[in-house]
């Protein structure tokens, strides 16, 4: 293995290689959690027309006292009467408020008898929304690289889009190594385990916004492991658990070099996740990225959400940084001499900010330290111990 590199130079060289996928019309109904990939600028104002913030009644400058009710107008359904002296129009909230109109007075103030109303007097635009008060008519509302959470679909719907311009998914393929894995529910035989990581990766891929195209388990066989990779490379991104070490049935490298692949790194000082792999493959004018993560549990998910995650942002167009925060320590934890640490950790809320506590034993075979973990305390390489009270960088999970 040559020498390690640290997590921000590995990082560095993964976005390096990273190229923003096409674009396509995704209807909102389905773009939950897409990349935008273009601007958005309002065509209209928003909203369209002054309207009623309230039920109440649409009266006309210097209203005090009682007034005649002469029309209704309701969200859908404006009046055409104008207001003159003397006169009221009773209004429901988001209705256009009618010409003439100076203030709305909310129900609550008002006092009615059959047609008549009696109003207090209120500030002129009291209880109006302006037209293009949220929104003007040309506005930038939206970047490219915004992921669309609900209120930015709601955005686009009160914009009068149907649909956005999102970057495409990228396209994964995972796939385990491993002669003792088997299909979670199957039968276990001598020395074998239930294989979780596709699973979890998987679980992976589509939080941070990928499609898993293909997800296989493969034997512990150089010439299987070249096959299967060759065909994996459809996707855009590889995903390898497993036998990327240096032990005898560790058959990645081998193969990825016969297929062509160019190694970037092999190697991170990192707790878990020292012997990751990542490099590219030209296929058909196209450059996969393909991941050789370790094949114990937590060391597969701290090598996806610090290296794989960041990539499938990159592709879609977004922000990978996004997922960095800080943190106050609330116990001692020790350095490594030699490698940065991925703590797993519980994240709670306080006056100075958020707290990091551990979630247990940090083994990296011990994936219920996943469970509870919203984060990845990120401990550098040292020696002593970073101390409770002391700021940490946190790697957000989802």
């Amino acid at each position: 293995m040559a020498e390690l590199i640290g997590i921000e130079e590995a990082r560095r060289r993964v976005l390096a290689t990273a190229r923003t996928l096409g674009g396509e019309s995704v209807p909102l109904d389905s773009a939950l959690g897409r990349v935008l990939c273009e601007e958005v600028r309002s065509p209209v104002d928003v909203p369209p027309f002054d309207n009623s913030a309230m039920d109440g009644f649409a009266v006309p400058p210097g209203a005090d006292g009682a007034l005649e009710v002469i029309d209704e107008a309701r969200a859908g359904a404006p009046s055409s009467t104008a207001l003159a002296p003397g006169t009221a129009v009773r209004i429901s909230t988001g209705a256009a408020v009618p010409r003439g109109t100076e203030a709305v007075v909310a129900i609550e103030r008002a006092e009615e008898d059959g047609n008549m109303v009696t109003v207090s007097p209120s500030k002129p635009g009291a209880n109006i929304r302006r037209r293009g008060e949220d929104v003007g008519a040309g506005d930038s509302v939206m970047s490219a690289g915004a992921v669309l959470r609900p209120a930015a679909l709601g955005v686009l719907a009160s914009l009068g889009r149907s649909a956005a311009l999102c970057s495409e998914r990228p396209g994964v393929a995972i796939l385990a190594t491993g002669d003792e894995l088997v299909e979670p529910g199957g039968d276990l035989g001598p020395g074998q385990i239930w294989s979780s990581n596709p699973v979890a990766l998987a679980g992976q891929v589509r939080q941070a916004g990928g499609l898993v195209e293909r997800n296989d388990r493969i034997p512990d066989d150089p010439e299987v492991t070249r096959r299967e990779l060759e065909s994996a490379a459809a996707a855009d991104v590889v995903i390898v658990s497993g036998g990327v070490s240096v032990g005898p049935h560790d058959h990645v490298k081998g193969a990825l070099a016969a297929i062509g692949a160019e190694e970037v790194f092999w190697g991170v000082a990192l707790r878990p996740g020292k012997p990751i792999w990542f490099g590219t493959l030209a296929v058909g004018g196209r450059t996969v990225s393909v991941f050789g993560l370790p094949g114990n549990p937590v060391s597969a998910m701290v090598g996806f959400q610090l290296f794989v995650r960041p990539a499938l942002q990159a592709l879609q167009g977004a922000d990978p940084g996004a997922t960095r925060a800080t943190a106050v320590l609330d116990e001692d934890i020790a350095r490594n001499p030699g490698r940065a640490q991925a703590v797993r950790c519980r994240l709670s809320s306080a006056d100075d900010g958020l707290h990091a506590t551990t979630t247990g034993p940090q083994g990296s075979h011990v994936l219920t330290s996943m469970l509870a973990a919203d984060g990845l305390a990120l401990v550098e390489a040292g020696d002593g111990a970073m101390r409770r009270g002391e700021r940490v960088q946190v790697e957000l999970l989802s």
